[in-house]
């Protein structure tokens, strides 16, 4: 159960070099893993946010990874089309994401979707905690046919791997270093982690990506990493984009 939630700003006033074009906000939000409460104070944020700045044509970008882990799964889901419905919300594709879809047709992946957090993933979609404990891979498989809306598949097979606005690019976890964008690999995209987060050189944009997580939002420059984990360490943070300036929200959970 997550306790009292807070809402953190945090400005960088520094101005790097690169930017959104002139007139865009944008703002990324990191890993959710089915924390609710969470996104949804975030939300909140961003919608008075938004609305105390100037006018500005606004892109809501979600880093993926809104499954898994956390208690509401299937509430994130609802509520991410719902609030795409309203503004321009744009969202990636993560490895656990891709593990979901995948484990309907395959027993080994639906056992390692397991593993990872996809136990929450299937209860919060009203699997009863002592029917998961004795059913099969087998009877798992039949019950999230039988029980996971059709439409809620559909609307995470539409997520994107890679959006690019301006001198960013924004991804799930990462990107190969040295390839060129159209030849990089949604296994890349989603499940990197080295080379790329120890790579020191110019990928061509700054690259914004979630999947590794940190206390705090990252920025090498070369790339910000802003999964600060909500599942674990009770942090959801948004990474704010206006010109050359780059903010932070953030939302926290007490433990």
């Amino acid at each position: 159960m997550l306790a009292r939630l807070k809402n953190l700003f945090h400005r960088n006033e520094a101005a790097p070099g690169a930017a959104v074009p002139e007139g865009a906000r944008v703002y990324a939000i990191g890993d959710i893993h089915g924390h609710f409460d969470m996104l949804r104070r975030l939300a909140e944020s961003i919608e008075a946010d938004d609305g105390a700045a100037a006018p500005a044509q606004t892109t809501v970008i979600l880093l993926g990874d809104l499954v898994d882990r956390g208690p509401h799964s299937a509430r994130v889901i609802d509520f991410a089309r719902e609030w795409q419905r309203s503004r321009d919300v744009r969202i990636l594709c993560g490895n656990h994401e891709e593990m979901f879809l995948r484990s309907f047709e395959n027993e080994d992946v639906l056992r390692h979707f397991l593993m990872h957090g996809g136990r929450e993933t299937i209860l919060s979609y009203g699997l009863a905690e002592d029917r998961y404990r004795r059913a099969s891979l087998a009877e798992l498989t039949e019950w999230m046919r039988a029980h996971v809306p059709p439409a809620d598949l559909d609307f995470i097979r539409s997520f994107e791997d890679m959006i690019a606005i301006g001198d960013y690019l924004f991804v799930h976890a990462g990107i190969a270093p040295e390839i060129a964008l159209e030849e990089q690999t949604a296994s890349d995209l989603r499940w990197i982690r080295e080379p790329f987060l120890s790579y020191p050189g110019d990928h061509g944009h700054v690259v914004v990506h979630g999947h590794t997580i940190t206390r705090n939002a990252e920025d090498r420059g070369n790339r910000i990493g802003i999964d600060t984990g909500a599942y674990c360490y009770g942090r959801l943070t948004a990474l704010v984009l206006e010109g050359t300036r780059r903010r932070y929200l953030e939302t926290r959970a007490d433990p």
